[in-house]
This record gives C-alpha cells, sequence and structure tokens, in this order.
C-alpha cells in the first residue's frame, strides 16, 4: 500500500485527491441552485453571496470552462488527450491487475488485487460525480486508472466538466456534485467569501480504517505493481495494448477469450452518436490547446462524495436488512446470469 500511496501522492490527479480545502454548505449549495451552462462561451454561470464593504449581502457572479478544472485542480491534461478508451484495452488491464469476477460483467473494488483495490478506492471516492454505489468502478474511473498504469493520455478535466455541466440542466434535480471541486473553483474565483465555522460540510475521508476494509480480503495470487505505477519512465504499449510483446506477467489470454464487446458504453462511439447510460462517460471532440501545469502534490489523500439522505430514504428499509457486500454480490451474480442468457 505504501508504493501504492507514493505513487498517487507523485500522479498527475495529486492535488485532485489530496487537496484539505475545506467546503461550506451554504456556497456549494447556493452554486448549484443556480449554476446554469452557457453553449456560447462553454462556460458554467452562477451567483454566489458575500459582504461587501457595509457588511451587506451581495451578489457575485461567476464563470469558469474546463480550462479552470484543469488548472485549479492541476491535472495536467490536455483538450487534445481522448476521453474515451477501447473496451478492449481496459478490461485487459482489468486482468494485469488481478480481476477475478466475470469479464463482460461489472467493475467492483473487491474483484480486484488488493493493491489495486486501494487505488480504485481512492479514485472513487476523490473522483467519483455519484451520490453513492461506491464499491462499482464506473467507466471513467477506470479510464483513469488505465491512464494512470499505462502512463496514457486522458483528459480528466474534461470529463469531470461535462457531468458538472449535466447537473446545471434546466429541469433536472440537481444535487451537490464534487462539493470540495467547486469550493476549490469558488475560492479562486471569488475573494473574500465568508466562512463560518458552523457551515462547514463533513466529507468522509479516506482514513485507514477504511483502507483495512478495503483490502482486507487476502489475494489468490498477489499482483506485483506493474507499468508506471513501478516504472516512472514507463512508456505507453501503442494502440490499445495493455502490455508489452516482451512484458514478463501472467498472460490473461484465457480470461479475455471470453470478452464480447457491448460497443453501447464509453468505449465506442458509433455513427458518431453519443451512446448513453446512467454510468457513460460524456463523448467530447478534442481541440487544439496547451497541456495543463503541474504542482506540487499533497500529502494526504481524502474525502468521499457526500451522500444525499434522501437519497438512502429512497432505496428503502429493505437495504438495511443485508450486508452491502452481499448486495453487491447479488447485483453481480444477477448481471452475470443476464449478460450470459442473452449472449452478450
Amino acid at each position: 500500500m505504501e508504493k501504492m500511496a507514493e505513487f498517487l501522492r507523485e500522479s498527475r490527479i495529486a492535488k485532485a485527491l489530496s487537496d484539505k480545502t475545506v467546503v461550506y454548505k451554504s456556497h456549494v449549495r447556493a452554486f448549484w441552485n443556480n449554476a446554469r451552462y452557457e453553449e456560447t462561451d462553454k462556460s458554467i454561470h452562477a451567483v454566489v453571496k458575500k459582504k461587501d464593504e457595509n457588511n451587506k449581502d451581495i451578489d457575485v457572479e461567476i464563470m469558469f470552462g474546463v480550462e479552470d478544472v484543469r488548472r485549479i485542480l492541476e491535472l495536467q491534461d490536455s483538450d487534445n488527450d481522448p476521453t474515451i478508451m477501447s473496451e478492449r484495452l481496459a478490461k485487459g488491464l482489468w486482468c494485469r491487475l488481478g480481476f477475478t469476477s466475470h469479464i463482460n460483467g461489472k467493475m467492483y473494488k473487491r474483484s480486484f488485487s488488493k493493491a489495486y483495490r486501494y487505488l480504485m478506492h481512492c479514485l472513487v471516492h476523490s473522483l467519483s460525480h455519484r451520490k453513492g454505489a461506491y464499491d462499482e468502478v464506473s467507466d471513467y474511473i477506470m479510464n483513469i486508472v488505465v491512464s494512470l498504469v499505462l502512463n496514457r493520455r486522458y483528459n480528466i478535466s474534461q470529463v469531470i466538466f461535462e457531468f458538472m455541466k449535466e447537473n446545471c440542466e434546466a429541469g433536472k434535480d440537481k444535487y451537490i456534485m464534487y462539493p470540495r471541486f467547486i469550493m476549490m473553483i469558488l475560492i479562486d474565483k471569488v475573494k473574500d467569501l465568508p466562512k463560518d465555522s458552523s457551515d462547514v460540510m463533513e466529507l468522509s475521508e479516506v482514513n485507514k480504517v477504511a483502507i483495512l476494509r478495503v483490502t482486507k480480503d487476502k489475494d489468490a495470487k498477489t499482483k506485483d505493481l506493474i507499468c508506471a505505477l513501478k516504472d516512472k519512465a514507463y512508456v505507453a504499449p501503442e494502440d490499445d495494448k495493455w502490455r508489452h510483446e516482451d512484458s514478463n506477467s501472467d498472460n490473461e489470454d484465457d480470461k479475455m477469450s471470453e470478452l464480447v464487446e457491448k460497443k453501447t458504453r464509453w468505449w465506442c462511439v458509433r455513427d458518431g452518436k453519443r451512446k448513453r447510460t446512467p454510468k457513460s462517460t460524456p463523448v467530447v471532440v478534442p481541440k487544439e490547446t496547451d497541456k495543463g501545469s503541474s504542482g506540487e502534490p499533497q500529502r494526504r489523500l481524502i474525502d468521499e462524495t457526500v451522500i444525499e439522505p434522501s437519497e438512502v430514504i429512497r432505496q428503502g428499509n429493505e437495504s438495511l436488512k443485508q450486508t452491502l457486500e452481499d448486495y453487491f454480490k447479488k447485483n453481480e451474480e444477477a448481471t452475470a446470469k443476464q449478460t450470459q442468457k442473452s449472449g452478450v
């Protein structure tokens, strides 16, 4: 775990994972209450309140785009970088990371080797736009994993911005998405925002207890760190390959032989149109621009998205009668059976 933590502290997502910005509920709620996306300048606009020189509330309008997300989070990506990756590339790497479940099923943290469960836990809880379902590794989180492990380019800034943009849609039931990132943006855009200690939003940390829970199960076979996790100078394989020809790690051909490419999610665009599911990554047309800047990594890996109380109530009391592990296991088994029946 220590080597993986060291890798993350030195990675291009270090600040996004570890920044300790204090989040104030009133500011973040106010932002999402009136945030809107303007296609004319491809920016998100919102109004927040602050005090003037006479201590009276005044409205302050802010706007930000992808380049601001990239700069503030120091993600070191570029508008030229892709926002999608091939299914075969992603799942080939699953196997190299010790994936034990059905290759055509969903990605769950518990299905990977211990060290990689830790990696995915940190990314899911710090970078996910969701309100829940933190055991499942969604498509774009796995794309980030692929980009880090194989040292491939990936436009994380655009993906984050796209989810923010979707949350701004008129008539949509908005929720407090990316509270820490939004607070970092507000602090950057508005000087002297009021900060009341009673207004602090509590965010759960990726702490020792959580890490021990995620990594408590033993591996059937320990998977060593590979690729860029092991060698900072690692060069990614060409095309959609997840290993070099001279790689001496375990061969995953047998497991990959069962792969049936769906071509309906984040790894494929059909006829130039976006194919969406609730967990699919938005497709973005690249444009030329400079790469983002780098910054000094922080020391701690912190926080997860806050789960709204209404979400817990909506799921019903029946979910309390079974453990989370049982719940995810049953859902995964049902998905695998359905996949096999449909021949997908």
